[in-house]
C-alpha cells in the first residue's frame, strides 16, 4: 500500500510551536502580540496550538513583529506551506466532528499508541457493525448514507494498524465491561469479540483486558485515554512531542506538557499490569464472544 498524506496537523503544530518560541523569546505576551499584529487572542491561541493553517505573508509578518533572523522566517514561511495540506479523510470532511480532523492527522502520523477504553471497543478495532451502532445512537438524525460515510471513514482509519510499509503498534486495554455490553445486539457483539481475538495475533497488536477481578486501577480513575507517540529522527529525539487525546462527549482535549504525559502514561503502566496478560485475556475474549453468540 502507498504512504498516504498525513494532512496539515503536525506542520501547523510544529509552527505554531516555533512561532511560540519566537513570541517568547522577544518578551511579548500573547495579548501584546496580538494587538503590534491587529489579531485577536483567540486567533493566537489558534495559530500556537496548530489549530489553525497560516498564510506564508502572515508568518513573516508575526517573524518581522518578534524580530527573528532572515534565514528562520524564510524557513517557516516554507513550512507555512506545508499546513494548507489536505489529508486522505478531506474527502470525509461533512461527517467528521468539529476539530476531530486534528486528531486523524495525529493518529496517522503516530508510530506507536497505548490506550486504554472503559466503555467502547475503540475506533481503531471496530467492525463495521458496531462502529454503525455506534453511529446510529449517537447521531439519531441523520441519513443511512451520512452513518455509512462515518464508518467508511473509520474503516479507512484503521488501515493504520494494517498498512504495509511501518504499521503504527497498539497497545490496548479493554475494561472487562466493554466485552460485557452488547453493542448493536448479541450477533454484532460477537463478531466484533472474535474479530479481537483476531487482531491480537497481529506482531503490532497486543490487547489486554481489566478484569473485574482486577479491582481498583488508576484506569477507573482516569477514564478513557490514548497515548500517541511519533517517529524518532536521526538525533534519536521524537518528531512530535508525545500527546494524551482525550475525548468527551462534548469536546476532547489534547495533552501535550511533559507532566501530563508522564501522569497518563503512568496510569497506563498501572493499568498494564492491573490486567490479564495477552493470553489470558484473548481466552476471556473468546469466550465472552461465544456466550454473545448463544441464543
Amino acid at each position: 500500500m502507498a504512504e498516504r498524506a498525513t494532512g496539515s496537523t503536525v506542520p501547523r503544530r510544529q509552527l505554531g510551536r516555533y512561532l511560540r518560541d519566537l513570541r517568547n523569546q522577544a518578551r511579548l505576551t500573547v495579548r501584546s502580540a496580538a494587538h503590534q499584529l491587529e489579531w485577536s487572542e483567540a486567533k493566537m491561541w489558534r495559530i500556537e496550538t496548530g489549530q489553525s493553517s497560516l498564510r506564508s505573508f502572515d508568518v513573516e509578518t508575526m517573524c518581522k513583529v518578534y524580530g527573528a533572523p532572515a534565514d528562520i522566517t524564510e524557513a517557516l514561511m516554507g513550512l507555512a506551506k506545508e499546513t494548507k495540506a489536505k489529508g486522505w479523510w478531506h474527502a470525509y470532511g461533512d461527517v467528521i466532528p468539529e476539530g476531530f480532523d486534528v486528531y486523524i492527522g495525529l493518529e496517522e502520523a503516530a508510530s506507536s499508541l497505548a490506550s486504554y477504553q472503559n466503555d467502547l471497543v475503540p475506533g481503531l478495532l471496530q467492525t463495521e457493525g458496531y462502529a454503525r451502532a455506534v453511529f446510529r445512537r449517537h447521531n439519531p438524525d441523520e441519513t443511512e448514507e451520512d452513518v455509512e460515510r462515518r464508518v467508511r471513514l473509520r474503516v479507512e482509519r484503521q488501515t493504520l494498524l494494517t498498512r504495509v510499509s511501518d504499521p503504527s503498534s497498539l497497545r490496548l486495554v479493554l475494561n472487562e465491561a466493554v466485552l460485557r455490553r452488547p453493542v448493536g445486539g448479541k450477533d454484532v457483539m460477537a463478531g466484533q469479540l472474535a474479530h479481537l481475538v483476531e487482531v491480537a495475533e497481529r506482531p503490532n497488536i497486543e490487547i489486554r483486558v481489566a478484569s473485574f477481578a482486577a479491582g481498583l486501577h488508576l484506569g477507573m480513575l482516569s477514564g478513557s485515554f490514548i497515548v500517541l507517540r511519533f517517529p524518532t529522527n536521526g538525533d534519536g529525539a521524537e518528531t512530535e512531542p508525545p500527546t494524551v487525546y482525550v475525548d468527551g462527549y462534548t469536546g476532547s482535549l489534547y495533552l501535550d506538557k511533559p507532566n501530563e504525559v508522564q501522569s497518563y502514561e503512568t496510569a497506563f503502566g498501572d493499568i498494564w499490569e492491573s490486567s490479564l496478560g495477552e493470553e489470558a485475556s484473548r481466552r476471556l475474549i473468546a469466550d465472552t464472544a461465544g456466550s454473545h453468540g448463544q441464543d
